[in-house]
C-alpha cells in the first residue's frame, strides 16, 4: 500500500535520530552521516510513495544511507590527499557487522544515547547543545532551528556547522561517558531536553502559545533518556515533568490564542492517560528516594494534576515541594514559583513579601505575579504598574493578549485569577 506524505514525517521523525546515530557510529563523521540519511530519505519518499513502507523502515534507511556514504567516500578518495582517509572509512563501514551482506539493519538504540551525549559536550555553548541535538536527532530543518532560536536561518547554518566542525576537530568521543563520569554529564543532556520542551510548552516570542513539535520531539527525547538509561531517577523525573506539564496542553489556550491561568483551565481537556504515566513515575521516583531537582518539579506537576478543581489544590505542599527544590535549584525562577505558591497557602502579605526577595526585573512573569498580589492587597494603582510593565517585557503575542486582558479587567470589579506560573516558567 502507497505512503501518504502524513505517513512518511511520522515515520521520518520516527527513525531520523536512530538512523544518524548509528551512522555517526559507522562512519565516525557527523556531517557525511547527516547527509547521507537526508539523501536516504529522499530516496525513501519517492520509493515508499509507489511500494509502500518495508517491513524495518529504519534499517531501510540505514542501510541505503551506508550504501551512498561509501560510494561518497570512494568517489573522494580518487582526490589528492583524501586517499587514506577515505580508505579508512570505507573499510570501517564495509565491514561493520550489523551491516554485512546487505541484511536489513536493526538500528541500535544506544546509539541514540550516544548523539546525545555527543550533541551534549561540555566543550559546547548551550545553544550549539541545543540546536545539535534538535539537529541530528530530532531531524528539525536548519530553518526551523532557526524560528525557535528567533535566529535567520544563515546564521543558524554557521553556528551548526561551527559545532559539527569543533566535534570534528576536537576528536570528542563519540561514546557513553565511563560510570563516574555519567552524572556529571548527564545534566547537560537533562537541561538540553528541557529547554527543547520549554520553548515548545510556551514560545518566547512569536504569534503561537505553544510549539507543538517542539514539544513532541523534547517528549520522545526524554522517553529515550528513561528508557536508556533506567537507573537514572532524574531522568525519570525529568519524563514525568514533561508528560504531566504537556498533559495540561489542550487547556492553556483559549479561542483567541491567549494564555488561559492553570486556575481557569477546563480540568476535562487534560489528558488523563498522560497524568497516570506520570504519577506511576512520580510514585516511582519516591520509592527510590533519591530526590533531584526534575523529579521534584514533578512531583509540584503531580500535585495540580490531582487537584478536581483549582480550589483544591494543596498549595501548603507545593510550598514544601519549592523548598527541596530550592536547595537542589536556588534559581530565581525558582524562587518566584515558590513566592507564588505561598501567595495561595498564606495569603497576598506573605506573597508579596516572597516576591519582594525574588530579583528577576526583566521578567515578565515577575511583576505579572506582584501586580496579582498588589491587587489583592488592594493597591490597584501599583498593580496597574507591574502589569503594564510585565507587557512590555513580554514577547509572546499569546501571553501579551493574556495580560492585556488582566489590565483590563483590573479597571473593573471583576478581580483577575491568580498568574500561575507553575512549569511555565522559563
Amino acid at each position: 500500500m502507497a505512503l501518504s506524505p502524513g505517513e512518511f514525517e511520522a515515520v521520518y521523525r520516527r527513525e531520523v535520530g536512530r538512523c544518524t546515530a548509528t551512522l555517526v557510529r559507522v562512519l565516525g563523521d557527523v556531517d557525511l552521516a547527516e547527509d547521507a540519511v537526508a539523501d536516504a530519505f529522499a530516496v525513501a519518499a519517492e520509493r515508499w510513495a509507489a511500494e509502500g513502507l518495508p517491513p524495518n523502515p529504519g534499517g531501510w534507511v540505514t542501510t541505503t544511507a551506508r550504501n551512498r556514504a561509501i560510494d561518497h567516500l570512494r568517489r573522494e578518495s580518487t582526490r589528492r590527499g583524501r586517499e587514506r582517509e577515505a580508505t579508512t572509512m570505507i573499510e570501517g563501514a564495509a565491514d561493520a557487522p550489523e551491516l554485512a551482506a546487505g541484511a536489513p539493519l536493526d538500528v541500535v538504540s544506544d546509539d541514540q544515547l550516544r548523539l546525545m551525549f555527543l550533541c551534549c559536550h561540555p566543550a559546547l555553548g548551550v545553544d550549539a547543545q541545543v540546536a545539535l541535538t534538535l539537529r541530528l536527532l530530532g531531524g528539525l530543518t536548519t530553518a526551523e532551528i532557526a524560528r525557535a532560536f528567533l535566529v535567520p536561518e544563515p546564521t543558524m547554518g554557521q553556528r551548526l556547522s561551527r559545532a559539527k566542525r569543533k566535534i570534528r576537530d576536537a576528536n570528542m568521543a563519540y561514546r557513553l561517558p565511563p560510570p563516574a563520569d555519567l552524572p556529571g554529564r548527564l545534566q547537560p543532556v537533562l537541561a538540553v531536553v528541557y529547554l527543547i520542551f520549554t520553548e515548545g510548552h510556551t514560545a518566547t516570542a512569536g504569534d503561537e502559545l505553544q510549539r507543538g513539535a517542539l514539544t513532541a520531539e523534547a517528549i520522545r527525547l526524554a522517553r529515550t533518556l528513561a528508557e536508556l538509561l533506567p537507573d537514572e531517577p532524574e531522568a525519570a523525573g525529568l519524563l514525568a515533568l514533561v508528560l504531566l506539564t504537556h498533559a495540561r496542553a489542550a487547556g492553556r489556550v483559549d479561542a483567541h490564542g491567549a494564555l488561559v491561568r492553570l486556575s481557569d483551565q477546563d480540568r476535562s481537556c487534560w489528558d488523563r492517560a498522560l497524568i497516570d504515566e506520570g504519577h506511576a513515575i512520580v510514585r516511582a521516583c519516591v520509592r527510590g528516594d533519591e530526590p533531584g531537582p526534575y523529579q521534584l518539579q514533578a512531583a509540584i506537576a503531580a500535585v495540580h494534576a490531582d487537584a478536581v478543581t483549582a480550589d483544591e489544590t494543596d498549595w501548603p505542599q507545593i510550598v514544601q515541594l519549592y523548598d527541596h527544590l530550592l536547595w537542589f535549584a536556588p534559581t530565581p525562577v525558582v524562587a518566584l514559583n515558590r513566592a507564588i505558591a505561598v501567595m495561595e497557602a498564606a495569603g497576598a502579605a506573605a506573597g508579596l513579601a516572597a516576591l519582594d526577595r525574588v530579583d528577576l526585573p526583566g521578567y515578565h512573569l515577575a511583576h505579572a505575579a506582584r501586580a496579582e498580589a498588589l491587587r489583592r492587597l488592594g493597591r490597584r494603582d501599583e498593580a496597574t504598574g507591574e502589569l503594564r510593565l510585565a507587557i512590555s517585557l513580554a514577547t509572546n503575542a499569546g501571553e501579551i493578549r493574556h495580560l492585556e486582558r488582566e489590565l483590563a479587567t483590573l479597571g473593573s470589579d471583576t478581580p483577575p485569577d491568580p498568574p500561575h506560573t507553575d512549569q511555565e516558567a522559563r
